[in-house]
């Protein structure tokens, strides 16, 4: 079964506009799983207008499913890492003033950066996953960076999915048999709902994990956060 991993970076943006501890970062986390959320992801970035590095810190300390720590591998980042270690790690090369995650890596062209990210993540007992778009030539070199698994960057199947399913899904499927060929292992996200999760989920083998965070928030605010989360999980069977 897939997993879900929500990201909390928007209840920690809500919190941040007062400057206060309402709501509670770390609660929240807790409440995701209890609700049944099988882990917790997020990004903190350089200016940390949403999750703080403090967080993550704190975090790590509480979660007890798994913690994935999304980010551009920075010294900044890196020590963070270091520090936590957390069951994952995500490397997305988002720039500081990036409002969110918009492309995928060029594993050809940061191939020997990638390679030396990787080696020494995996060194301190970290799963690594590459932030990906289904670019199959990014895959073949994402290989030699020696991640464990790839993320597939899935906005531009969410901006298709309403009026083409079939169109939006084909790139990512062959991207998902050539993961398997390649002994990748394969998460996705960006954009995920519960409009178009089922779909991806029933058309990728061997999808492990998705994390999802803003959609999941703003369905919480109608639906409840531990019925939503539910509801994200069966789209996952």
């Amino acid at each position: 079964m897939t997993k879900l991993s929500v990201n909390i970076n928007k209840i920690a943006t809500l919190r941040n506009a007062r400057g206060h501890n309402r709501p509670n970062v770390l609660q929240v986390a807790r409440d995701c799983e209890r609700f049944g959320a099988e882990g917790i992801t997020v990004h903190p970035r350089p200016d940390e207008r949403h999750i703080r590095y403090q967080d993550v810190h704190d975090l790590r300390q509480i979660v007890t499913t798994e913690l994935n720590v999304e980010g551009n591998p920075t010294p900044d980042f890196l020590e963070l890492v270091r520090a936590v270690r957390p069951e994952q790690v995500t490397l997305v090369p988002d720039a500081p003033d990036a409002i969110t995650s918009n492309a995928g890596w060029d594993t050809i062209t940061h191939q020997i950066f990638l390679l030396g990210v990787v080696t020494e993540l995996k060194s301190i007992g970290c799963r690594v996953s590459i932030f990906l778009d289904p670019d199959p030539a990014m895959m073949k070199a994402a290989v030699a960076t020696g991640t464990d698994r790839i993320e597939l960057y899935t906005e531009d199947y969410a901006r298709l999915y309403p009026t083409d399913p079939a169109t939006a899904i084909a790139p990512y499927i062959a991207a998902a048999h050539m993961a398997q060929q390649l002994g990748l292992g394969l998460n996705a996200g960006h954009d995920l709902d519960l409009e178009n999760l089922a779909y991806l989920k029933q058309n990728l083998p061997g999808l492990a994990e998705v994390s999802i965070g803003h959609a999941l928030v703003c369905d919480a605010l109608y639906l409840g956060l531990e019925n939503t989360i539910q509801l994200y999980r069966r789209q996952l069977q």
